[in-house]
């Protein structure tokens, strides 16, 4: 398949050549441009999840051999988050390709968040088919970079992390309740519930709001990005 200009271009950003041109039209081709005879990129986006995560899963457990689960899984969140694959594919130029239909064009669909980590997603998986695993891993590591190397910063702060994913949603800041404060006056516990206005809730406990504050974020923001 001759691939467009745009594409090759992207091709050359990206550092990588398609043999099925048919499946990088696919990967930048939103539902709001699907038809009969063109397919959109959300089946892309669901197997370019999932890809993503088992690189960074990988590359986390070799990066860190000490490193226990609990202090990997803030890391693997901030790298997978869609926050963290709209940046790439901002750096990558992939907004400017993207074949959208006329009312996401006019909405400005090209610098949505959301749309844009989908696109990064559908783009890892059409290079998982068309070049296999490690192609896919060698693009994703080479895309992320430093990030993998500097996560540990981005993933320090799950209060700024949960803010962002509920934006990028459409939905208010979460907001902090203390349900309850239990010990004496040296020691106190308190036990703070973050609440998003979708619904989602949960609680946790800590010896100051502060660190309760951020443990249930953290709780929340696992959950919630694990069913992304």
């Amino acid at each position: 398949m001759k691939l467009s200009a745009d594409l090759v271009a992207l091709q050359k950003r990206i550092g990588y050549r398609f043999e099925q041109g048919e499946l990088l039209t696919e990967a930048v081709t939103h539902s709001s441009m699907s038809s009969a005879s063109r397919s959109d990129n959300q089946r892309l986006e669901f197997l370019g999840d999932r890809v993503l995560g088992l690189v960074m899963a990988e590359a986390l457990l070799g990066a860190d051999v000490k490193a226990s689960e609990g202090q990997l899984a803030p890391r693997y969140n901030a790298l997978v988050r869609k926050e963290a694959c709209a940046d790439v594919a901002r750096e990558i130029e992939l907004g400017d390709v993207l074949r959208l239909g006329r009312s996401e064009m006019k909405s400005g669909g090209r610098r949505k968040l959301a749309l844009l980590g989908d696109a990064m997603e559908a783009l890892i998986a059409a290079v998982y088919i068309d070049g296999g695993f490690d192609a896919a891993q060698a693009l994703v590591l080479r895309l992320w970079g430093e990030r993998i190397n500097a996560v540990e910063e981005d993933a320090r702060d799950p209060k700024t992390s949960l803010q962002e994913w509920a934006q990028s949603r459409g939905l208010t800041p979460p907001r902090y309740v203390e349900i309850a404060r239990s010990g004496p006056d040296h020691a106190p516990l308190f036990t703070i519930e973050a609440r998003l206005d979708n619904g989602e809730t949960e609680t946790a406990q800590a010896g100051s709001k502060r660190l309760a504050e951020q443990a249930v974020a953290q709780v929340l923001l696992t959950r919630i990005t694990a069913d992304d």
